[in-house]
């Protein structure tokens, strides 16, 4: 009997993202608080009888090969555990593509958090997370998929007791970015560097105050030079009587928060006055 599994796959926003250095493996070291909002795509895995791995999407934007990180992260686990099976997995998109919301990441995440448990391979969140940083650096993360502080590249996942829940609204502006050209863009002698320590303190008291007064992110700068328009949405966010606003990962996807409904509400109709990718949601709270 063929088996089949549905999981959700949720988009991430940055807190706060540090650029410390440039490593002298090419990477950057970072420092970021990562936490996860109810905008999520869905996958739907269902088991076949042979050995084969086939990927359908919604979205014309993503490839259904091994280019596309879920095929990836199937192929790894199919290989390293000697499975004898297939499966078809199907990808409902909701989450815009090269938007600095980790989409691509959180698929691959869900992949991996659901062939395991079709192929009864019994795989901690930390062996996964380990596979999966093999894919890429935000998937660790993603396996996870709870407020943490993030270090290294990227695989060095400190999940944080998060009391704080609010509002949040994205705006994708009409254009995407690669996140390899802003890093080799990014000078970290150049551009701000957020306490996020401060920051994560913050969060573990509940102090929604003083989390807004530490939120920044290091690679704003890079980006807002070639979408200048993140910093006109970042402007009208704040006008509009949002609380912090923000580039999400390597942008362009900006982000605000708000802690009260109506505010939001009305920020959102507001902003989708004149942007034609809006999404009014919420923090996810940790299971």
């Amino acid at each position: 009997m063929m088996k089949e599994i549905r999981e959700k796959a949720p988009a991430k926003i940055n807190l706060g993202l540090d650029t410390v250095y440039k490593r002298e493996d090419g990477y950057h070291e970072l420092k970021m608080i990562m936490t996860s909002v109810d905008l999520s795509d869905h996958l739907t895995i269902t088991s076949i009888p042979e050995k084969e791995i086939y990927l359908s999407t919604d979205s014309a934007f993503l490839p259904c090969d091994k280019r596309n990180d879920v095929y990836q992260a199937a192929k790894k686990l199919m290989t390293r555990y000697n499975v004898q099976t297939g499966v078809n997995i199907h990808i409902e998109k909701n989450i815009p593509v090269s938007a600095g919301l980790g989409g691509g990441s959180s698929d691959c995440a869900a992949a991996l958090r659901a062939l395991n448990k079709l192929w009864n391979l019994n795989l901690s969140l930390d062996e996964l997370a380990a596979i999966g940083m093999e894919i890429g650096t935000d998937v660790p993360y993603c396996v996870y998929g709870r407020t943490s502080l993030i270090t290294g590249k990227g695989e060095c996942i400190h999940p944080i007791e998060d009391k704080l829940f609010c509002y949040v609204i994205l705006v994708k502006p009409n254009m995407s970015v690669s996140t390899p050209s802003v890093f080799r863009a990014l000078d970290v002698t150049q551009v701000a560097h957020p306490n996020i320590d401060a920051l994560k303190e913050a969060i573990v008291a509940g102090n929604y105050q003083e989390m807004i007064r530490h939120m920044g992110n290091s690679l704003e700068e890079v980006t807002i030079k070639r979408i200048p328009k993140i910093a006109q949405i970042k402007e009208s966010m704040l006008k509009f009587g949002a609380d912090a606003a923000m580039m999400s990962g390597s942008g362009p996807t900006v982000f605000c928060l708000v802690k009260q409904e109506k505010r939001a509400i009305r920020i959102y109709n507001a902003l989708k006055g004149f942007n034609d990718e809006v999404y009014m949601v919420r923090t996810l709270k940790a299971k």
